[in-house]
C-alpha cells in the first residue's frame, strides 16, 4: 500500500467539498454531545456515557475512513506494470495517451488526479481523489458510517426541535427556513438559527449518503465498479466480490480503517479474473 505525501486536494471544487465535510462533521458532533444529548440523558448516567462513546466511535470512523481515502494512493504511479506476454491476455490492456503507458484492464485516466487509477470507480469530490482498488474499502465505510451517524443525529435532533423546543421551532417560520436554509443566517443570525442549519445539513447528509450507498453496494456485490454496473464482467459471487473490496479480514474492518486486511488481488492482472468469471456463469 502506497501513501501520498500531500493529501490536500488541488481543484477548487474538491477543496470546497472537502472542507465542508471536514468542518461540518466535528461541529455536528460537538452540537450533539454539548447541546442536544444533555437534554435527553442525565450527565454521568450510563446511557449518557454510552451515547458519548457511540458518538466518538462514529466520528472516528467517518473522519478516519475519509482521510484514508485521501491518503492511500490507488493510481498506477507506484505500481509495477508488467503487461502479459500472452496475446490473449494482452488484448485487455490499453494505451493511455495522457500517461503514455500501457495500462491494465479496469484502469482509467482521471483528469482531476492527472493519472490512471487502478480499478477506477469514480472521482470523489469530498476526498478530492479517485476511489479505486486500494481505497475502495475506506470509501464504503465512510459512506456507511456517514449514513448511520447522520440518521442517529437526525433522530435526536427531530425530537429536540419539534418536541423539546416546540415553542421556538414549531411554526411556519421554521418551515420556511428549512426550505431556504441559507437565508436563516443571512438575514437573522442567532444560535437558534445556527442549530437549525445543523439540523437541515444533517437531513441532507443522510439523504445524499444513503442514495450513494444504495447506488454503490449492488455494484460491489456484483464485482463491478461504477461504469461496469450495467454489465458486470468480473463477478465471482457476492462473497468473493466483497472480499475484493474489503480484504481477507473483512469481518473485522468495520471496527477501524487501521485494521490490516490484505486484498486478494493486485489490482492489475484482471484478465485471469475475467476468465474465472466467464467460467462461473
Amino acid at each position: 500500500m502506497i501513501l501520498r505525501r500531500n493529501i490536500l486536494p488541488t481543484k477548487i471544487t474538491d477543496i470546497a467539498c472537502f472542507f465542508l465535510i471536514a468542518t461540518f462533521i466535528p461541529i455536528t458532533f460537538f452540537f450533539e454531545v454539548l447541546v442536544v444529548i444533555p437534554e435527553f440523558h442525565a450527565e454521568g448516567s450510563s446511557i449518557y456515557i454510552l451515547t458519548w462513546c457511540a458518538g466518538l466511535f462514529l466520528l472516528f470512523n467517518i473522519l478516519s475512513n475519509m482521510f484514508a481515502c485521501m491518503l492511500v494512493d490507488t493510481s498506477i504511479k507506484h505500481a509495477i506494470l508488467k503487461p502479459p506476454t500472452n496475446a490473449e491476455h494482452l488484448k485487455y490492456w490499453s494505451l493511455c495517451s495522457e500517461c503514455e503507458t500501457v495500462v491494465p484492464p479496469r484502469s482509467w485516466h482521471c483528469h482531476s488526479c492527472k493519472t490512471c487509477i487502478l480499478k477506477r470507480d469514480h472521482h470523489c469530490l469530498f476526498t478530492g481523489y479517485c476511489i479505486g482498488h486500494h481505497n475502495h474499502r475506506y470509501f464504503i465505510y465512510f459512506l456507511i458510517y456517514l449514513v448511520i451517524g447522520s440518521a442517529y443525529t437526525t433522530c435526536y435532533n427531530s425530537v429536540y426541535f419539534w418536541w423539546l423546543h416546540a415553542d421556538t421551532y414549531a411554526n411556519a417560520s421554521t418551515i420556511l427556513k428549512i426550505i431556504l436554509p441559507m437565508f436563516m443566517l443571512t438575514f437573522n443570525y442567532s444560535w437558534a438559527n445556527f442549530y437549525l442549519l445543523i439540523y437541515v445539513l444533517n437531513i441532507i447528509t443522510f439523504a445524499f449518503s444513503l442514495v450513494l450507498l444504495i447506488y454503490h453496494i449492488p455494484s460491489i456485490l456484483k464485482g463491478a465498479v461504477a461504469y461496469e454496473r450495467t454489465s458486470p464482467k468480473y463477478d465471482l459471487g457476492w462473497k468473493q466480490n466483497l472480499e475484493m473490496v474489503l480484504g481477507k479480514r473483512m469481518h473485522l474492518v468495520w471496527i477501524s480503517p487501521f485494521i490490516y486486511s490484505p486484498l486478494p488481488h493486485d489490482g492489475i492482472h484482471w484478465e485471469t479474473i475475467l476468465q474465472q468469471s466467464v467460467k462461473n456463469r
